[in-house]
């Protein structure tokens, strides 16, 4: 296949830019970008735990779909926090276990068992950065 008049002008003007860069073809300035992850109520609503707790939950998740998910609906009722500051506890609690609800309703099409154990392990990631946090240790993940 040749390549096309297109491609060759693409390339010239590359070959161009590099050229004309003394740093290469990359003229980024090293601007750090923070991202935010949006989150649903439902995944809002994890708590975050101590990590053996967590990884309680996610062996539960992992073998019983919805079972850790319903376990940690009361840790909330214990005081774990979540992403839902502005949330009456109650209300955090009934959606973890609606989350459990879906998770074993959904199971029996595989669905449910699969949204289980992920929702396992993000209780082990928020109980992991929680623990970075509290320490004062930067985190990259």
């Amino acid at each position: 296949m040749e390549p096309s008049h297109k491609d060759a002008e693409t390339a010239a003007a590359a070959a161009a830019v590099a050229a004309a860069d003394p740093r290469g073809a990359s003229s980024s300035s090293g601007v750090v970008v923070q991202v935010r992850e949006k989150k649903g109520p439902l995944r809002a609503a994890i708590p975050y735990m101590p990590f053996p707790v967590a990884v309680i939950c996610l062996f539960l998740n992992t073998f019983v779909p919805g079972l850790g998910t319903f376990v940690s609906a009361f840790t909330v009722l214990c005081g774990a926090r979540t992403d839902l500051p502005d949330r009456h506890v109650c209300c955090v609690f009934w959606l973890n276990i609606a989350a459990a609800l879906i998770q074993i309703l959904t199971a029996i099409v595989m669905v449910g068992w699969i949204m289980s154990i992920f929702w396992g392990m993000d209780m082990v990631i928020l109980a992991i950065s929680q623990g970075y946090k509290e320490q004062g240790i930067p985190q990259q993940l």
